[in-house]
Order: C-alpha cells, then structure tokens, then sequence
C-alpha cells in the first residue's frame, strides 16, 4: 500500500479520504499519526482551491513525502454563498458546529424551504513531488434543513439535506457517492491511477 499524508487533525476526514483511495493501493495517514505537527496555517486564500494548496504546501514542505490537503464549506444561497470559505470559522473562531449550525438556522429563519438551496464545495491538492501537483474540485447541490437531523457525520452534516435526507443520516459509503469531497476526490483518484504504481 502506497502510503499519503493527508494534511488535516480531522480523523473522519482521514478516514473519508482512505476509503475512496483505498481501491488505488493507497492508504491515507494523518500527521498526527506519522508524528508530523503541522502548527497553525494562515489559510489566507479568497478561493477553496487556494487553501487547499496552501495547506498541501505545508505539509509537504515539512514531511517531503506525498500529502493531500483539502479546504471545503457551505454556501448558502439565501446568504450569497455565505459561510463559504469561512465555513469553518463562521461564529467565530473558537465556536463549535453546533454554535455554527444554530447562527446558520438563526440566519435562515425566516427563508422558505424552496428558497433554502445551498451546495457544499471542496476542493482538494494533492502534492506527489517538487514537479507534480494534482488539483481537483467536487460540488454537492442540496438544501438547508429546518432543523439538525441525524446522528453521523461531522460539520454541517446534520442540516444539509439531498433528497429530503441529511448527511449526518448516510453511513459513510452512501454519504460518499454524494458528497462533495467524494466527487472531489473520485476526479483525484482518477488523476492519480497513472501514478498508482510508481509513487
């Protein structure tokens, strides 16, 4: 198994992106788990993409093996695509998802369920070596929820909704052929096959 570091402390991540490799021949460690800190990154970017690169530099930069990194979030469409790319610090930066999912309902209070359209974005950086960067970029259509649903998942999984279900209600695998970061990181592991034997 050809081993990638995958550039986040987020275990349900990890295992997400291990999942979807896995049929490559790939296996997806975390730097915690290789020993790796990667401290605090400035995810300065004004695009998904540009964090996700900023992130796999990093990382590589300190472990020179191969690393994915990705930067996903949710915009909302009542909102003008707000949180987006502050998804992760909407409410501020020490709040919890579930502080964030309750400003986000707060918010969307008084929107009509037809109007509460919204998509989920990742875009995800793989970098093999100083001369080869992969980038990629999925998207997941959907809708905010009047209220949390579900026990899984991680985020805002519990309010965004595709098909009347919430993501936090898929398991893993089902919640994988929707979502945004399983599209992301299908078009990755189709990128990667030619590699598959050399790395």
């Amino acid at each position: 198994m050809m081993e990638l570091m995958i550039a986040t402390g987020n275990s349900h991540k990890v295992e997400e992106i291990g999942r979807i490799l896995a049929p490559l021949g790939m296996t997806a460690v975390s730097a915690k788990e290789k020993g790796i800190d990667l401290g605090d990154v400035v995810e300065d970017g004004d695009t998904f993409a540009a964090n996700a690169y900023i992130k796999a530099k990093h990382a590589y930069d300190l472990c020179r093996q191969p690393v994915i990194a990705d930067d996903s979030g949710l915009c909302v469409d009542a909102l003008g695509g707000r949180p987006g790319v502050y998804s992760a610090r909407y409410g501020g930066e020490d709040s919890t998802y579930i502080e964030k999912i309750s400003l986000l309902l707060k918010e969307l209070k008084d929107v009509p369920e037809e109007d509460r359209g919204a998509h989920f974005s990742c875009a995800v950086c793989c970098i093999l070596d100083d001369d080869t960067v992969i980038e990629v970029e999925g998207r997941c259509e959907g809708k905010i929820a009047l209220a949390p649903s579900g026990e899984g998942g991680f985020g805002y999984d519990p309010v965004f909704t595709v098909n009347g279900v919430s993501f936090a209600q898929l398991s893993g695998e089902e919640k994988d052929k929707y979502s945004h970061r399983g599209n992301a990181l299908r078009k990755l592991r189709e990128a990667l096959l030619p590699y598959s034997a050399i790395l």
